[in-house]
């Protein structure tokens, strides 16, 4: 229910006599003060996944991926089919990290037997 709802209820109230004019401005008091005091939501920052492959040997980048945090899930699939096989991540670890809230870098490594370095952050 909207504060404005909130008050014409409360109005109405009064004029059907349920609540003298006296509880009634007690009520609105408390439904502004309550509003006031309410702790602020917490504002969701956008976050994205980013995924990045480089080649060692050349520098250039092979896979560079931007993934809204609303597809995570397919972002992390994503990311494991272009990470080395040899390469041993935790892809679980990866998802509860995220889901956690954690930001920066979360997997740096390097296959040398393939010759790639792969990147995973949350921006």
């Amino acid at each position: 229910m909207t504060t404005t709802e909130e008050r014409m209820r409360i109005l109405q109230m009064i004029q059907e006599g349920k609540v003298t004019a006296e509880e009634g401005a007690k009520l609105l008091q408390a439904l502004g003060s309550s509003r006031q005091s309410a702790p602020p939501t917490p504002k969701r920052d956008p976050r994205t996944l980013r995924v990045r492959i480089t080649d060692l040997g050349t520098g250039k980048t092979k896979v560079n991926v931007n993934i809204p945090m609303g597809l995570v899930n397919v972002g992390v699939k994503l990311g494991a089919r272009f990470t080395p096989s040899s390469a041993e991540i935790d892809y679980d670890e990866i998802m509860d990290a995220i889901q956690s809230g954690a930001s920066g870098k979360l997997v740096d490594l390097e296959d040398l037997e393939s010759g790639e370095h792969v990147e995973v952050w949350v921006e």
